[in-house]
């Protein structure tokens, strides 16, 4: 039986990783839970898998929590310290990481240093840090497996491959809900519109990341650290139906593609249970029904983010950390109704623009560039009112 810590257990990763648990109640048994301040569905959680500790985002939290879970006799920890030790927890076998935000890059170099393999579904940890997290877990012999899946995707692409014969990976993105919205329409998106994704059930930073294109962004980033590939080696097209979920082409002309239905419980029980491949009741992909699968450039005029990406990518050290904490600051503040749709672009390009950036830095420099981001990017919202 696998034993399994969940980083985020409350969100959309964390709420169908527990699913997959459900699927398989003999060969999978959760240790741990990690949420910041869903404490009703948290309680739920506590009741049905019976964790030994859970952590929330402050004492408070932990006091509610006790106060609605007086028969538990797990530990309650709470803050970053308590979503470290959920990393780390020393029955856990694998970590499910699947916070949102760079708030999820210590807990799991900590959980790398205590020898845990790694289910990453928190793209932020590889876009700051990416190639210090993945030499960190070199040295100390861990996997990391990806959940999301494009990059589920291209991992299942590359088995009994060579990396070396790689030609490219081709990164698909649906395009999100306003792809075929001219440029200056962007202007009046409202976030209940943009929190209406085409074709994926995710989280609301995630969904808005998806409508910028922002999260294909970070994707490529995380591709080229996850995959030891060159910038120039990925691409992506954007593909509205969804159902290639990533490629890659080889040197020799050959195309790999993983195709499915989007559902996400599919790439986290592959990473759960790697490298088997277990029986489900999921609906299968029926490929009479598609119709057609068509393709396209992405637009950058339209979505710079992507572009954005892709420089802070190429540029390296602590740029994409840097982009990364500003475009989180940017997100909120547009699901605040604080600024408009196409602002978070601009307070991305301002925070690069104005950051110097160190080249081969520590984690100690990324976190500091993380936190100098966000309050430039907070500073400039509040200067634009």
């Amino acid at each position: 039986m696998k034993k399994i810590s969940i980083l985020g257990s409350t969100g959309s990763i964390g709420v169908q990783t527990l699913q997959v648990v459900e699927a398989f109640p003999q060969e999978f048994e959760v240790v741990a839970l990690a949420t910041y301040n869903e404490i009703e569905i948290l309680q739920e959680q506590i009741k049905k898998f019976q964790p030994l500790y859970v952590s929330v985002g402050n004492a408070q939290f932990a006091q509610a929590l006790q106060a609605k879970c007086p028969d538990f006799k797990g530990d309650i920890i709470w803050g970053q310290e308590g979503l470290s030790q959920i990393a780390t927890a020393p029955e856990a076998e694998i970590v499910v990481t699947a916070v949102s935000g760079a708030i999820g890059l210590v807990p799991t170099w900590k959980a790398i240093e205590a020898g845990k393999d790694i289910a990453l579904a928190n793209k932020e940890t590889l876009v700051a840090a990416g190639e210090l997290v993945m030499d960190w877990a070199r040295q100390n012999h861990v996997r990391i497996l990806p959940v999301d899946s494009e990059h589920s995707a291209i991992f299942q692409c590359l088995q009994g491959n060579r990396i070396q014969d790689v030609e490219r990976i081709i990164l698909t993105a649906s395009g999100g809900p306003f792809r075929t919205w001219s440029k200056e329409t962007l202007h009046h998106i409202t976030p209940k519109e943009a929190l209406k994704h085409p074709r994926w059930t995710m989280g609301p930073k995630i969904t808005i990341d998806s409508a910028t294109l922002m999260n294909k962004g970070l994707e490529v980033i995380e591709a080229r650290w996850l995959f030891d590939v060159n910038f120039d080696q990925i691409d992506v097209l954007v593909h509205p139906q969804s159902t290639i979920h990533s490629m890659v082409e080889y040197q020799d002309g050959s195309v790999m593609a993983q195709l499915g239905i989007p559902d996400m419980r599919i790439p986290i029980q592959y990473a759960l249970t790697y490298p088997q491949r277990w029986q489900n009741h999921l609906p299968k992909l029926d490929l009479s029904k598609l119709g057609q699968l068509t393709f396209e450039k992405p637009n950058f005029g339209k979505f710079p983010c992507l572009k954005y990406a892709f420089d802070a990518g190429k540029q390296g050290g602590t740029l994409p950390a840097v982009m990364n904490a500003a475009n989180e600051i940017a997100v909120h503040a547009f699901l605040e109704e604080k600024v408009g749709f196409t602002k978070i672009a601009e307070i991305i390009s301002k925070t690069m623009e104005q950051h110097s950036y160190i080249t081969n830095p520590v984690l100690e420099q990324i976190l500091e560039a993380d936190q100098w981001a966000r309050r430039y990017a907070q500073n400039l919202l509040e200067k634009e009112g």
